[in-house]
């Protein structure tokens, strides 16, 4: 690798955050109730995290689980919210009944980022037609980052489409960075790095007694050597 591969860890909390940054992560994404697996954080957690460390920081904009929009004009207010609040990239991803991307859902909330950078996440992992999902927002302003395990199923299942996505990283509807993550374990990370994937994302991973205790610095830098810097 040419370069420092990017490491992002799930932060719940203050102490998540400065425990990420101490094990060298390179950015925080920032949730609540992982028993839904992750939705927007309090805005007071925002602010409090952003004062405690100083890495970036991408807040979900989620309100419910799974992967519909839901009411648009909550997560409309939940963005503004989180914008005030000191959130400047995001991480969001809507589908509709039939598993396609929820276009509509998608612009709207983009369009109140007004081009802040942003995640589209494991929603993609659940479409009917993940290639189809990239062309449609290949040009939507801000997003530069896609989170997946490459199948719904987590990375076990998903490797042999990483390596594939990866293999393709600029053509149209890949120029965005791959953030791999959704069951990452250490062991798959030679051979990602191998095919050119060059983020990483971890949640449970960072934390030895499970998502009931907090990020690990020791966990975290773990990861940071096996990934270089």
């Amino acid at each position: 690798m040419s370069k420092r591969a990017v490491l992002e860890v799930i932060a719940l909390d203050v102490e998540d955050a400065v425990a990420a940054q101490a094990g060298g992560a390179d950015r925080l994404e920032l949730v609540t109730d992982m028993a839904a697996d992750g939705l927007t954080p309090a805005a007071s957690t925002v602010t409090a995290i952003r004062a405690a460390v100083d890495i970036p920081a991408r807040v979900m904009i989620r309100l419910a689980d799974g992967f519909a929009a839901g009411a648009v004009e909550r997560l409309v207010a939940a963005a503004r919210e989180m914008r005030e609040a000191g959130a400047e990239e995001f991480v969001l991803g809507f589908l509709d009944a039939d598993g396609q991307v929820d276009l509509a859902a998608v612009e709207r909330v983009a369009a109140e980022l007004e081009g802040c950078r942003w995640t589209f996440h494991r929603a993609i992992d659940h479409a009917t037609d993940r290639d189809t999902v990239r062309k449609q927002l290949a040009d939507f302003p801000g997003l530069d980052t896609y989170l997946t395990a490459g199948s719904a199923e987590g990375v076990d299942a998903g490797v042999s489409v990483l390596c594939a996505e990866a293999a393709r990283r600029g053509e149209p509807g890949y120029g965005q960075q791959l953030l791999v993550g959704g069951g990452l374990r250490l062991e798959h990370v030679p051979g990602l790095l191998d095919a050119g994937v060059d983020a990483f994302h971890i949640g449970g991973a960072a934390r030895p007694e499970g998502w009931t205790g907090p990020v690990s610095a020791e966990a975290v830098a773990r990861w940071r050597t096996v990934l270089g810097g």
